[in-house]
């Protein structure tokens, strides 16, 4: 585990700007440690909260016997992280007994808790999630996951976030259904347990960034963002979370917000249902020289007709959303 003087559920409640971490491939489609390496360091220079591995973002076919990352690319941003108190979070996917195998990995590698994506659980009735969720929390601590139905997830009543958060392993949600009353869902059950000074919340809503860090949802507001979108320009996203968590909104805040929402829907492809939204995260990365190519393992995964454009667009109109010069700064020592 990190050494820290917080304890887990006080650097939750910190928050900040925590990115879902990419996988950096060569061009035969292989690891990349280097690289690999080089962007978790990239993550902790610009202040990242923490990285969370083993998710959509970094591919979740990396479980596939036929690549066999999961171990590697936990292993790798666990080493890189040493003995900061930068949260490590481990994506945790599939049925029961390849969650609790996921779960016991991460343990072993030393991460700090595990987000639990139930996709694989489509059809489950609702007392099989909640039962899911409390399997996994014996393990690790949990962060629950409200995954928008149009990239994997499926809707999450507030009768189950009700249930759910009444399990003490349950410390944090990446709320992300891109639905305001789906949010409201997940606020609302944190309010009513009693628990908002327990469980942190994070927003993975990307339409929404500012708003949801902005929004005082008493008793509580969100800690941070655990996003894809902060896996790029991460330095220019850690002072955004500052500047939202600092007071009272400063003026043009709300102006920026748009204006990030713009830039990821180019980035994540939203005009082609998010199809392309890995490859745009990596094609920033390979702009910037922390990525060799856009590669994914699928070899059909990559930016949507258009989409390359919409990236040129966004990066011409926004540059105060970027942090080229720090990481062009900064590169030779990452990939040492």
């Amino acid at each position: 585990m990190a050494s820290s003087s917080l304890n887990l559920v006080q650097r939750l409640l910190l928050g900040g700007a925590v990115p879902a971490h990419p996988l950096a491939l060569t061009a035969q489609r292989r690891l990349d440690e280097r690289r690999q390496r080089a962007l978790s360091r990239y993550y902790l220079a610009a202040g990242a909260a923490g990285v969370a591995v083993g998710v959509h973002t970094t591919q979740f076919s990396i479980r596939d016997p036929r690549h066999g990352l999961l171990r590697p690319v936990l292993e790798i941003a666990a080493e890189e992280l040493g003995d900061s108190s930068a949260l490590r979070i481990a994506g945790v996917c599939g049925e029961l007994t390849q969650a609790l195998a996921e779960a016991k990995l991460a343990a072993d590698l030393g991460y700090d808790l595990v987000l639990v994506s139930l996709g694989a659980l489509r059809n489950a009735p609702e007392d099989a999630l909640v039962e899911h969720l409390r399997a996994v929390s014996e393990i690790l601590p949990v962060m629950g996951f409200y995954l928008q139905p149009a990239v994997g997830g499926r809707v999450l009543p507030f009768s189950f976030w009700r249930r759910a958060v009444e399990i003490p392993g349950l410390l944090a949600i990446k709320v992300a259904p891109f639905n305001r009353y789906q949010t409201l869902d997940v606020i609302r059950a944190v309010a009513m347990s009693g628990r908002a000074s327990e469980i942190a919340l994070f927003t993975g809503n990307d339409d929404n960034i500012v708003i949801d860090l902005l929004t005082d949802f008493a008793p509580g507001r969100f800690a941070g963002g655990l996003l894809g979108q902060f896996a790029v320009w991460t330095k220019e996203a850690v002072n955004l979370v500052k500047r939202c968590k600092a007071g009272p909104p400063d003026p043009g805040i709300l102006t920026l917000g748009q204006q990030l929402t713009d830039a990821n829907a180019a980035l994540f492809d939203a005009a082609n249902q998010f199809r392309g939204c890995i490859a745009g995260i990596h094609e920033v990365l390979r702009r910037q020289g922390l990525l060799e190519g856009r590669w994914c393992l699928d070899p059909n995964e990559d930016l949507s007709p258009g989409q390359m454009e919409e990236v040129d667009r966004v990066c011409r109109a926004y540059p105060h959303l970027q942090d080229d010069s720090f990481v062009a700064e900064n590169l030779h020592l990452w990939l040492t």
